[in-house]
């Protein structure tokens, strides 16, 4: 079934490069073969389970084969889109960035043939490393994307087929994820533990902004001092300094003691791609911070750094009033965006 799939979609590739509307027909009518070759490894895995009632590794294996079965079959009806996209594209002698296409499938399609192999021989780090390369495919989709708008924009390319190349990208990047979630399967086969959206329960917060030393370090403690269970809340810094004392004794007289505080670096947050949220507080966090998942919100609450200000002692305590407001309701706005509820009625 596998290699049906990967046959099905590497056609798909050459038919697009060479204009061979054969080949593009010969996919989408293959495709009734991989739908049989589904319903039949379905029989066989629910025999095998009301016969033998298999328990334990057993019964992973079966119920991952089942789910592993439902995945191909969609990995051979993207290979069919793709073909049927393509024989739109004929028609209109679009100009096709065909290396881009190219690189997405160079690294998809191996990925699905890796994530069975990883399934029949039981590999859990062969699925660990081929799950690693869903995030570059996905970036392509998006340079893609832009790479056919700009086309559009300089009349080199319509919009009819824009579309169709835009669906090309998004099955290919599809495929992507269909191996993903193989391995996926292949990992709760191998190990009893599911690894599929690690503390789906817990909403990570991450404040950043230049040095976690004044802003980051405050939306951090009033987080905390909120008491969410369901809520972890970090804080980091593009290039980190030390706390300013005056941001010590501020907080202090707001009950917030951050004297063991330890301002940190991006890429020391434990965890980093669990969390749900990156919220920026200044300019080089929006600038710097890495955007690198497309499953993570990203956030503006640029706000001015109190602990750069001068002036007279009432004039810098009213900014750091005023930055402790600021964060104070945006915090409590998200949290009960979130929550679909007010904190009065969380608690």
């Amino acid at each position: 079934m596998c290699a049906l799939c990967e046959k099905a979609l590497r056609d798909c590739i050459s038919a697009l490069t060479t204009s061979d509307r054969q080949t593009a027909c010969a996919v989408i009518l293959r495709d009734r073969n991989i739908d049989a070759i589904e319903k039949e490894i379905e029989r066989l895995c629910l025999e095998f389970i009301v016969r033998q009632q298999p328990v334990a590794g057993l019964l992973r294996f079966a119920y991952a084969a089942i789910k592993i079965n439902l995945e191909l079959e969609r990995v051979g009806d993207y290979a069919e889109s793709i073909a049927r996209q393509t024989l739109k594209l004929f028609d209109q002698g679009a100009q096709i960035p065909m290396d881009r296409f190219t690189d997405m499938a160079n690294l998809s399609i191996p990925m699905v043939h890796d994530a069975v192999r990883a399934f029949l021989e039981q590999d859990a780090e062969l699925a660990k490393r081929t799950i690693c390369t869903e995030e570059t495919v996905d970036a392509l989709k998006s340079a893609l994307a832009r790479h056919l708008l700009g086309l559009v924009r300089q009349d080199h390319l319509s919009i009819d087929a824009m579309s169709a190349l835009i669906t090309i990208g998004r099955r290919l990047e599809r495929v992507s994820d269909q191996a993903r979630n193989v391995c996926m399967e292949v990992l709760y086969m191998c190990t009893g533990e599911n690894p599929k959206h690690p503390g789906a329960n817990i909403c990570r917060v991450l404040f950043v902004d230049g040095e976690n030393a004044c802003q980051s370090q405050m939306a951090e403690a009033i987080s905390n001092a909120i008491g969410l269970p369901d809520f972890i809340f970090a804080s980091a810094g593009v290039d980190p300094k030390p706390i300013e004392p005056e941001t010590l004794a501020f907080m202090k007289d707001k009950g917030l003691d951050l004297s063991r505080a330890t301002p940190k670096a991006i890429h020391q947050v434990p965890e980093l791609d669990h969390f749900a949220v990156i919220i920026a507080l200044s300019a080089e966090a929006r600038n710097a911070f890495p955007k690198q998942s497309r499953k993570i919100i990203h956030l503006d609450w640029s706000i001015e750094d109190p602990s750069k200000k001068t002036g007279a002692p009432h004039e810098i305590r009213a900014d750091y009033e005023r930055a402790f407001d600021s964060i104070n309701t945006h915090i409590r706005q998200l949290v009960e965006a979130i929550l679909g509820s007010s904190l009065e009625e969380s608690h």
